[in-house]
């Protein structure tokens, strides 16, 4: 059976990019896009540019930080970790999230 391909809503990639950083700890650009990737079935497939684009407005809201390492294939990158505001952040998003998709399961078993 072919796993079709999913269309965020607007947000959901930057909830997405918190709880992988604040599970899986600091990760590069690339690493963070295949987690998310893994996690979802490969439900959802993300382009370096929407991927980075995530990862520059988290930054400019104070949600993540940024440092220079070295990757796994010995090349320098960029690290992304989350921040104390970014914990809150998806905190608050997640209790979010939670009673939208209760609401949504009331109203489709309807």
């Amino acid at each position: 059976m072919k796993i079709e391909k999913l269309d965020l809503l607007q947000g959901t990639l930057d909830v997405m990019v918190l709880q992988t950083l604040a599970s899986m700890g600091a990760l590069h650009g690339y690493g963070i896009a295949r987690r998310i990737e893994q996690i979802s079935g490969d439900a959802v497939l993300l382009n370096q540019g929407t991927i980075y684009a995530s990862l520059v407005r988290l930054e400019q809201r104070g949600w993540i930080a940024t440092e220079w390492g070295t990757s796994e294939h010995n090349r320098r990158a960029k690290f992304y970790s989350i921040t104390r505001a970014g914990r809150r952040q998806l905190a608050a998003e997640t209790e979010k999230w939670s009673r939208l998709s209760a609401v949504m399961a009331k109203v489709l078993a309807t």
